[in-house]
């Protein structure tokens, strides 16, 4: 029995580096949401939130350390960042940050489609049509990078040992 761990048959390959016309319309995407986000008031923190969550759901230790960094750096708290996974145990976020992350996680887990409505109703009663249409857009970015990192096992490196 051999080993596909190791050598070329369980290297994965950097798909962002053997593609990178198509990754760069990814990165392109991402720009034009950003804006989008923007434009509708969803500030920073929202946004890595919801990159965040995401992220976390879909298992991305890529994702989770580059968003961390961008949570932190826009002024996040390390508090409200430890307890993300169980938002809706805790009052630290707001009803809007709520309806967002409850609409990010539906837009992630498309076959739950009780949980779709549900959160689609929230989010119709506090958020505004740009914000609802930014939040999707956020998480499905979001979904597509996390499955550009995961299939090409991008590595999260450690910090220097000092």
């Amino acid at each position: 029995m051999s080993d596909t761990t190791t050598g070329t048959a369980g290297r994965r390959v950097f798909i962002d580096k053997q593609s990178p016309k198509a990754y760069h319309a990814l990165v392109q995407t991402s720009e034009a949401v950003r804006a989008t986000a923007a434009d509708a008031g969803l500030d920073r923190i929202l946004v890595e939130l919801i990159n965040l969550r995401v992220s976390q759901i879909n298992g991305c230790a890529y994702c989770l350390n580059v968003h961390t960094k961008a949570a932190l750096r826009a002024g996040e708290t390390t508090q409200r960042l430890g307890v993300l996974p169980a938002w809706r145990d805790t009052e630290l976020f707001t009803p809007r940050e709520r309806a967002a992350l409850a609409l990010a996680e539906a837009t992630t887990d498309i076959a739950n489609a009780t949980a779709q409505a549900y959160a689609y109703a929230d989010a119709r009663r506090i958020l505004t049509e740009d914000e609802i249409s930014a939040v999707v857009w956020v998480a499905l970015t979001i979904n597509a990078f996390n499955r550009v990192s995961i299939m090409s096992k991008h590595p999260v490196r450690g910090l220097p040992q000092g």
